[in-house]
This record gives structure tokens, sequence and C-alpha cells, in this order.
């Protein structure tokens, strides 16, 4: 199987990892496949198509199986991918947040807050726990306590990784602020209003070009974009409108976020339903 050679579509002003890349195609692409494993050899085609070698994806692919979000298994000679439990579970959670139409609005009133403790042994928790953190819009407030705006579900949210915590290292309050205790030098302090701008403006920029989706095909530019998405989401902690400046510009990420993924969704589900048939070469 040999890959596309065509330029890919518009690079980000940050590089998309690998692992990005992998989330948004197995988000898109595989999630909805009825649990039906994927050849590892169309996974890395798709991903060739995005600018992304071969040993690299299957560098990636060894840390996502490692983690436990994919499983291998060996038909004949090939090996498949499966998204596992875990990995079935974070991408469903994250479809909510990804396909919704009001994705940077907070769920909710108020703050939530998390402190959390995680013995040295046990880095790799602690960093799974913050990644998660991070993505439902919490920030490290000062030590020890991280804050995020709104009505967080930490139940869901964590529930993937809720077996690897250990026994009350977690503690989180649903809380308001006081109108003597106004709240926000905090929001500032916590989140660079400025640099959450700027994500919303390179991406509209970037993927409002005339040739946004570069001649890579829908396969790849669906799955660019929806990296370049899960990037904004994770940058943007959905504060509440008071505390944003004038003409804020989420909703105009999400319009064209929308727009160019209902653009691209059915030519590229077609181009990797044709590669996992091996219809093409």
């Amino acid at each position: 199987m040999t890959t596309a050679t065509t330029r890919p579509a518009v690079r980000t002003s940050a590089p998309r990892t690998p692992k990005q890349l992998l989330l948004a195609l197995f988000g898109e692409l595989v999630l909805d496949r009825d649990a039906e494993p994927v050849r590892t050899g169309v996974v890395i085609a798709a991903l060739e198509r995005t600018g992304i070698a071969a040993p690299t994806t299957r560098r990636a692919l060894d840390g996502l199986t490692q983690s436990g979000f994919l499983a291998r298994e060996r038909r004949g000679r090939e090996v498949l991918l499966r998204l596992t439990r875990v990995g079935g579970d974070v991408l469903r959670e994250a479809a909510m947040r990804v396909r919704g139409p009001r994705p940077f609005d907070p769920n909710g009133t108020g703050w939530t807050l998390v402190t959390f403790s995680i013995p040295e042994d046990q880095r790799r928790v602690r960093h799974r726990l913050r990644s998660s953190l991070t993505w439902e819009g919490f920030a490290p407030l000062r030590d020890g306590l991280w804050l995020a705006p709104g009505e967080v579900d930490l139940d869901a949210s964590l529930g993937p990784m809720r077996a690897e915590l250990p026994q009350g290292a977690v503690t989180a309050f649903h809380a308001r602020a006081l109108e003597s205790f106004p709240i926000g030098d905090s929001v500032h302090a916590a989140w660079d209003l400025d640099a959450i701008r700027r994500a919303h403006e390179a991406f509209i920029s970037e993927w409002s070009a005339p040739d946004a989706a570069g001649e890579a095909g829908p396969l790849a530019a669906l799955v660019l974009l929806v990296a370049d998405w899960l990037a904004l989401l994770r940058a943007d902690p959905r504060l509440p409108r008071e505390y944003l400046g004038p003409s804020w510009p989420a909703q105009r990420s999400t319009e064209l976020y929308h727009r160019l993924r209902a653009a691209l969704s059915e030519g590229a589900r077609e181009e990797f339903a044709a590669l996992a048939a091996g219809r093409e070469s």
C-alpha cells in the first residue's frame, strides 16, 4: 500500500502531534464503527496522507497501546487495532464537546474546584489527571488548587481513570464567588485570555484560507481539521462571557468548524472505507 503524495492541508501555528492526529482519526472514523477493529496498515496510510511517516505513526500507536487506549490483535499476517473500553469512553466523552453546538460555553454556573494529591511514584497517573483536568477547562489557581468555570461532571471526565486513582486522592466541590470577593483577578491570573483569543484567531485565519484543505483529499483534511479543533478546545476553558473581551471569536470558530466538518465528512468516510476495504493502493 502506497500513500498519496499530495500536499497536506494548512499547518497550524502549533505543530500537530501524531497522537493528536490519531485521536482525531479514531474519534471521527473508528469510534462509530461498532467496535470493528481496523488494520494497522489502514491507520498508517491515513496518517501518511497528513504528512506523518509510518515509523512515527507506529511509535504513537505503541504509546496508545501501552496506555490502555488501544488493543492489538493478530489475525493471520495482519495486526488489527481496536479501541479498548477506556479508549472508547474517553472518545465518547470528548465527542460531546467536539461535536456540540456551543463548546465554549460553561456548563452551568459558579465554579468547580479540585484539589488532589498523587504520590511521587505515580507520575503517570498524575500526568493523566492533569491532562484530564486541563481538557475540562481547569487551570491551577495556586499550589494544589485547580479551578474551572461552571459545573464540571468529574464523574464522567475522570471515570476512565478512577480505578488508578488512590483512595481519597481527589477532592472536588462546586462553589460561587462572593460579591465582596470578586473572582475576576483570579480568572486573569489562572488563564491567559490574550493567548486564548490568539488561538481562536489562528484557527479562523488558517481554516478560512481558500486552500485550507490543501490537496490531500477529504480524509487528511478532516483529520487535520479535527486535530486543530481538539487543540483549540483544550486551549479554551469555556469562561463566562463577562470575563472575556469584546468581539470574542469563539462563535466564529464554532461556525467555521461545523461548516468545514460537514463539507468533509462524507468524502472522508468514503475514502477511509476504501482504505479499509483495500480498494486504494
